[in-house]
């Protein structure tokens, strides 16, 4: 065991008494393929070394649960017979919503008690959210021998965040956390939840993440409007096409057609979905041939296409974008995540990593008074029970 998974297992020893199932689920990064998921498109996911752990057992109670965070300090207790979510932000919600798919699809769960600690960074779009779900949803699975095969598994804790942590959510998050594999990102088609694993062959090169240390209020918020504006896309598009459901349907010369019928605004979200899905296949050729630097220029243009298009940057983010792709360094650079804060992931030179998070710490701190969070990334295994 890991320091991480020894703190949560000794923990839940010292308050419930009993031995835990143990559980690891990991954060994700994305290489590319941002807000495609929820259009039924493209991603290229893979889930990292950064993870929560958990310790779960079942209590003396058969109705009562206690889940306690040991980053957060807090303890929370509740009656599987009197669930309702909490205040939006709140942590709790993502277990309890796991809780509420697990009862809502026929399956029992009893009363359980859980304990969890984990260093994926908070709001840094690495999906600390997508880890909590899935990790909660394969231990009450494994506990409660529940016999849930694990694509319902990453269908359950995206419902979890839908329905009680307010975030419509596409499924992206939640797959690569569940059915990472270490050293492969994961090719997902969104529409059909078909999956490669996708070597990653970086060669001289490495990834980087630069944490902006920053998470503007928009983020949620924004989310269900960028999904609102793509759905009004859809409708309009319906009305003079056959034959779509999403966006993920559409090309861009039949967007071109309605463009006169759609809202401006609507019309860019649209259009940014459509070409990141071309992206996502266009990167994933990249590293079929070993070609990084046509890799490093899809990036960028995702970078510039994040923040005019879909305008889901913040000035602390495209200030580090520009920094780090105008870097001999660097190869290329973008947001990931949701948007409105959180890290850039940055194709760098090995061994030059030190030198440009000196220089972009540096010149961040000149601009915003606030420091950088670098965050070598390693790509790991999915979610996976810890035998002790």
């Amino acid at each position: 065991m890991n320091d991480l998974s020894q703190r949560v297992s000794s923990h839940f020893a010292e308050q419930f008494g009993a031995k835990p199932v143990l559980v690891r689920a990991p954060g994700r990064i994305n290489l590319i393929g941002e807000h495609t998921d929820y259009n039924n498109g493209f991603v290229l996911p893979a889930a990292v070394e950064h993870a929560i752990f958990f310790a779960i057992g079942k209590s003396d109670n058969a109705d009562r649960c206690s889940l306690i965070s040991l980053d957060f300090e807090d303890r929370y207790d509740f009656d599987l017979a009197d669930m309702q979510p909490l205040p939006t932000d709140s942590w709790q919600n993502y277990i309890l919503g796991v809780v509420a798919e697990i009862q809502k699809s026929g399956r029992q769960v009893a009363g359980f008690n859980l304990v969890f600690s984990g260093n994926v960074p908070r709001g840094s779009g690495m999906s600390s959210s997508a880890a909590l779900e899935c990790g909660t949803c394969a231990g009450l699975n494994e506990l409660f021998e529940l016999g849930i095969p694990k694509v319902d598994m990453v269908k359950m804790s995206q419902m979890a965040e839908h329905h009680y942590a307010g975030v419509k959510c596409g499924i992206m998050d939640q797959f690569a956390s569940m059915m990472g594999a270490k050293d492969q990102a994961l090719l997902l088609d969104c529409q059909s939840l078909e999956y490669r694993h996708f070597p990653i062959g970086l060669n001289d090169y490495s990834l980087l993440l630069c944490n902006s240390n920053v998470t503007h209020s928009l983020a949620s918020s924004e989310y269900n409007v960028r999904r609102q504006q793509c759905e009004a896309g859809v409708s309009g598009l319906q009305k003079r096409f056959s034959g779509i459901s999403s966006l993920r349907d559409v090309s861009m010369d039949q967007l071109n057609q309605v463009q006169s019928q759609l809202d401006e605004v609507v019309y860019r979200r649209c259009k940014y979905v459509i070409e990141e899905n071309a992206r996502v296949n266009e990167f994933t050729t990249a590293l079929t041939q070993s070609d990084l630097i046509k890799a490093g220029e899809i990036l960028k243009s995702a970078q510039k296409a994040m923040k005019d298009e879909y305008e889901i940057t913040c000035p602390e983010i495209d200030f580090m974008a520009d920094f780090a792709n105008a870097h001999e360094d660097i190869l290329g650079a973008r947001m990931m995540g949701g948007g409105f804060g959180g890290c850039t992931l940055n194709l760098i030179k090995k061994g030059r990593e030190a030198a440009f998070i000196e220089a972009l710490n540096e010149a961040y701190m000149d601009q915003f008074n606030q420091e950088i969070t670098p965050i070598q990334v390693n790509i790991s295994d999915g979610v996976s029970l810890i035998k002790v």
